[in-house]
């Protein structure tokens, strides 16, 4: 194993720039055996697709690993931090070696930064980029506020991708497959019945029909048990988009009620600071 880099302790601030990517420049690079290096279990990527790392494989067997991979010392090996997708391609072409930086730090920062990597990539798909929010929460303590300001994402963006993780099983693996898209699982979240999500999913992937035609289809849905008028259903719709949540308008004689849906705490935190209640 080579020899490990002194003084690196410097923590998230050291490894990205002002800008919010990562930087390589300012670190060392050694190259370390490959057999040395091993992925992390909690890394934020499930799935790899074969077909692009087949093409990566390729550009490394002509041109090298021409980014180093990040990776941290766990006692005799080096666990990956981000660059997995790279190692991987290197260990199709049976590389000895691999470039690395190592990095000094924390699970808490190894989870942070392997997420931010691989969100600027665009490599995650919506599950997976919802797991490692709800992991981050779980394991690390974190609030959505945090998390939206590490990611550069707003919090409603992570609430609602969170909720997406609601969705039956069927459907998460659908949104895997890219049978159908994340603005078609956020449609299927109006629904209650997850007989009716998987048979609206169904229909979507069959039919390639767009988010706003499962939107309608969604609305008919919910009219038909409730034979709600047309524009209580679309008042619905736009409280539903307004609040990031599912969202309910029950008419009656006199007056009616409004209910709004919430997950947990900060989802509340949220709504009410959407209707100016608290700041």
């Amino acid at each position: 194993m080579s020899k490990r880099e002194r003084g690196l302790g410097r923590g998230l601030d050291a490894l990205f720039s002002s800008s919010n990517t990562i930087d390589y420049d300012s670190e060392e690079i050694i190259n370390v055996d490959i057999n040395d290096v091993i992925p992390r279990e909690d890394q934020p990527r499930k799935f790899f697709n074969i077909e692009a790392l087949n093409e990566l494989a390729d550009s490394i067997r002509e041109h090298g690993v021409l980014q180093p991979i990040l990776v941290r010392a766990i006692g005799e090996k080096y666990e990956i931090i981000a660059g997995e997708r790279r190692y991987r391609a290197a260990k199709l072409v049976d590389l000895e070696s691999i470039p690395v930086v190592i990095k000094d730090v924390s699970d808490k920062e190894a989870m942070e930064i392997a997420l931010i990597e691989n969100l600027q990539r665009e490599d995650l798909s919506v599950v997976e980029e919802a797991l490692a929010y709800k992991g981050m929460i779980e394991e690390f303590g974190y609030i959505q506020e945090e998390i939206a300001q590490k990611v550069g994402k707003s919090r409603t963006h992570i609430a609602n991708t969170i909720r997406i993780l609601k969705l039956p099983d069927e459907i998460l693996q659908m949104l895997e497959d890219k049978k159908i898209t994340a603005g078609h699982a956020r449609t299927l979240l109006s629904i209650n019945d997850p007989k009716e999500q998987i048979a609206i999913a169904k229909k979507i992937a069959a039919e390639n029909i767009s988010v706003r035609e499962a939107e309608q289809k969604a609305k008919t849905r919910k009219k038909m048990p409730d034979n709600k008028p047309t524009e209580i259903i679309d008042l619905e719709d736009r409280l539903q988009k307004y609040f990031g949540t599912k969202a309910e308008i029950t008419p009656k004689r006199k007056g009616g009620s409004i209910n709004i849906s919430y997950y947990d705490n900060e989802d509340l935190q949220r709504i009410l600071e959407l209707l100016g209640i608290i700041s």
